[in-house]
């Protein structure tokens, strides 16, 4: 099933079909444990901004408790996952170019538009989710572990080129997927320019 999902990654598009992805796939116990208390460190973080946020005016007030709820769940029950996979991208130029060597266009660009290089992995983590689906299992899209990305780098062993760029915890899921709910493409749509509506 693994060798499915990652199959399914690589077959993403990517910046200039480089190709400069890498997926850590961690099933050791001791390693999820590690990554698994970078995580809950990052959520209690996280979960202090969220007693402040206001609730999204699309979500009832029980939505908005399972919300939270499940995120406060995962942020201390990452490493009960029997997979985590890291998705990683290279950006060797960006780690290695001397102070005073001119910068090739693309790395001076994400210099400036740093998440343009996500362009480069995140249609591959979109495959990985799409597959896991497609075989039942579930998972989630999450970037939280980012807060401590030094720390991620020392527990994977990630060379310098390397940046992790998503952690997806996979496994089956103890309930049925439900229906999402989602705001009307007529909220989040506008023809030609921002103001023109989209037609209902």
């Amino acid at each position: 099933m693994l060798a499915k999902i990652l199959g399914a990654a690589i077959q993403a598009p990517c910046g200039g079909n480089e190709q400069n992805w890498l997926f850590v796939v961690v099933r050791s116990d001791e390693q999820r444990r590690r990554l698994g208390e970078i995580y809950r460190r990052a959520g209690a973080i996280l979960a202090s901004w969220y007693e402040k946020a206001d609730k999204p005016g699309h979500m009832s007030e029980g939505e908005y408790r399972r919300f939270l709820t499940a995120g406060l769940y995962l942020h201390q029950h990452l490493a009960d996952a029997p997979v985590l996979v890291v998705a990683c991208l290279r950006l060797e130029a960006l780690a290695s170019a001397p102070a005073d060597h001119a910068r090739e266009p693309q790395h001076a660009m994400f210099d400036s538009v740093p998440w343009m290089a996500g362009a480069s992995i995140y249609p591959a983590v979109q495959n990985i989710m799409l597959a896991c689906r497609a075989l039942g299992l579930g998972t989630v899209l999450t970037t939280l572990h980012g807060l401590h990305e030094e720390e991620m780098r020392e527990v994977l062993g990630l060379p310098i080129e390397y940046t992790t760029w998503a952690l997806l915890p996979i496994g089956y899921p103890t309930d049925k997927f439900g229906p999402v709910k989602r705001k009307p493409v007529t909220e989040v749509a506008y023809r030609d320019r921002f103001g023109s509506p989209w037609p209902k």
